[in-house]
């Protein structure tokens, strides 16, 4: 089911300070103070840059071990985000948020571990950066279904692009049945 932000404790959506002129603009993506005021981690292991085709899916993944967030924005192009809760225990379990990002809007996106995360490419040359939380681990890494149909994700009727890679992403319930998961136990 799609929630908005405001119903699922965790993530935090924020238009990033924009200082546009006759030049362009100044982009404040990151500032830590405001960051820790809005009670998100300030300190970031590894960046991450995509670019993408229109209709390119990417996700739903995470990283279980170690657990990893995920302060996300499109720079260029738009992107549909989507964050699925699969934390076990969670009274929104399986439940998802989705948010229009563009490289207009500023939004900044904040998904803490416990969160599949995954995104649609609306324009080609869309560029999404991730700053985490940890650092990669190719044993720690899993994902969910893009087009698991429990989920009810409304992806936009673009033809999808999907790795193959993603297309064998096991079912939230599969997940949720695996003792990995634990990981993420909603507190």
């Amino acid at each position: 089911m799609r929630r908005s932000i405001e119903e699922v404790k965790g993530p935090v959506c924020f238009t990033a300070q924009c200082y546009p002129d006759e030049r362009g603009f100044l982009l404040q993506s990151y500032v830590r103070s405001d960051l820790e005021a809005r009670g998100i981690p300030s300190e970031f292991l590894q960046a991450i840059q995509s670019r993408s085709r229109r209709g390119t899916i990417r996700g739903l993944h995470f990283q279980w071990d170690p657990p990893q967030g995920k302060l996300i924005r499109c720079v260029t192009g738009a992107i549909l985000d989507v964050a699925v809760d699969i934390r076990p225990g969670s009274p929104t379990v399986g439940d998802h948020v989705a948010l229009e990002m563009s490289g207009r809007n500023g939004l900044v996106f904040w998904l803490p571990p416990g969160f599949a995360h995954g995104f649609i490419a609306l324009e080609d040359d869309t560029i999404v950066l991730y700053e985490c939380t940890a650092e990669w681990s190719q044993s720690g890494e899993n994902g969910i279904l893009w087009n698991d149909p429990a989920l009810e994700i409304e992806w936009p009727g673009i033809p999808p692009i999907v790795s193959a890679k993603d297309r064998r992403n096991p079912t939230l319930e599969q997940w949720l049945a695996d003792s990995r998961s634990r990981a993420f136990d909603f507190v």
